[in-house]
């Protein structure tokens, strides 16, 4: 669709929202999560990625099944044209921000010494930045919002009480590896179909993919890798942080997103190529890589890799470059 032409008149707002807004987009999650992982714990990061992959999968799929359209433009000024595609009910923004801020309280404040009232607060303000953003952009109504927010709510209510119990098994069953491949990629296969082409089976396939590639990952970790971080990460405590500390994750941070993208840019690039000599198309072709048989595994497979990467071949590399 064509971008509706309209005048900024609050900067302030405008740029708050944008911004807000991107805390909901794979920026947001190939950053952030990578970050707890490799400079806080292990522990809190496995339980965010676990828990954003389930919410993330129920709140694509439930906008495929409801239906929902996105509001009305005109009267509304919509921001952003590439979710335009999609339905509305539920806002997975509001998802995502809620499951990721929540359960990344959840599992640290019995663990760190902060006070729980502020961390509170930042949830708080977190998830509604990111839920505000939607109505400011013009992508949500209220009501999606909401049902997003309610939906994600529930899901870490549920999911609670069994977060011990899932951890356990990713780490120990000599299942988990085949289990975390072959049931996302079922889910990707079976995706709710549409009349027309929406980026949210492609979306869900990046997000479920991502998370099987990670989940493996501990896996392995477990199993064969000595503990490649101590307890003098930043799991001291919050108050206790030294510059030294802080100059170490941000090594490990930039060290370790630069071998994310390439990750990602290689395998993006190998796997179109493979797919495009199979079925006989060019990699540009942009209807060609919205067809099924090549925008799951295409999309799969690549972010798969990017989530191995993040949680095997990156802590390696720090330890090889003594970040530990």
């Amino acid at each position: 669709g064509c971008t509706q032409k309209y005048i900024v008149k609050n900067y302030f707002y405008y740029y708050l929202f944008k911004f807000s807004a991107a805390l909901g987009e794979e920026i947001f999650y190939i950053t952030f999560l990578p970050f707890i992982y490799w400079n806080i714990d292990h522990s809190v990061s496995r339980r965010m990625i676990i828990i954003w992959s389930i919410v993330m999968y129920i709140g694509q799929v439930s906008k495929d099944l409801l239906k929902w359209p996105r509001p009305l433009s005109p009267p509304v000024v919509k921001l952003e044209m590439r979710a335009d595609a999609e339905y509305g009910m539920p806002s997975t923004h509001a998802m995502a921000a809620t499951s990721i801020s929540f359960s990344f309280l959840i599992a640290t404040m019995n663990q760190y010494k902060y006070p729980f009232e502020l961390g509170l607060v930042a949830a708080f303000v977190f998830s509604t930045l990111v839920c505000l953003s939607r109505l400011y952009t013009g992508m949500h109504t209220v009501l999606d919002v909401i049902g997003g927010t309610l939906i994600s709510a529930v899901l870490l209510v549920l999911f609670y009480p069994a977060w011990d119990v899932i951890d356990h098994l990713l780490l120990t069953s000599p299942f988990c590896p085949l289990l975390s491949i072959v049931v996302p990629l079922v889910l990707c296969y079976n995706y709710p179909k549409l009349d027309y082409y929406s980026p949210t089976r492609g979306d869900t396939t990046t997000i479920l993919g991502a998370g099987a590639g990670a989940t493996v990952g501990f896996w392995l970790n477990n199993q064969y890798a000595a503990p490649v971080y101590t307890s003098e990460n930043l799991q001291l405590g919050f108050p206790l942080i030294t510059s030294k500390i802080v100059v170490v994750a941000l090594a490990r941070f930039f060290v370790g997103i630069f071998v994310v993208l390439m990750t990602r840019r290689l395998m993006k690039s190998v796997v179109l190529g493979m797919l495009g000599y199979r079925y006989k198309f060019p990699i540009g072709d942009l209807e060609a890589r919205r067809r099924l048989e090549v925008e799951v595994p295409y999309k799969f497979i690549t972010y798969s890799s990017v989530g191995f990467s993040a949680t095997v071949l990156v802590p390696l590399l720090h330890e090889l470059l003594g970040l530990m």
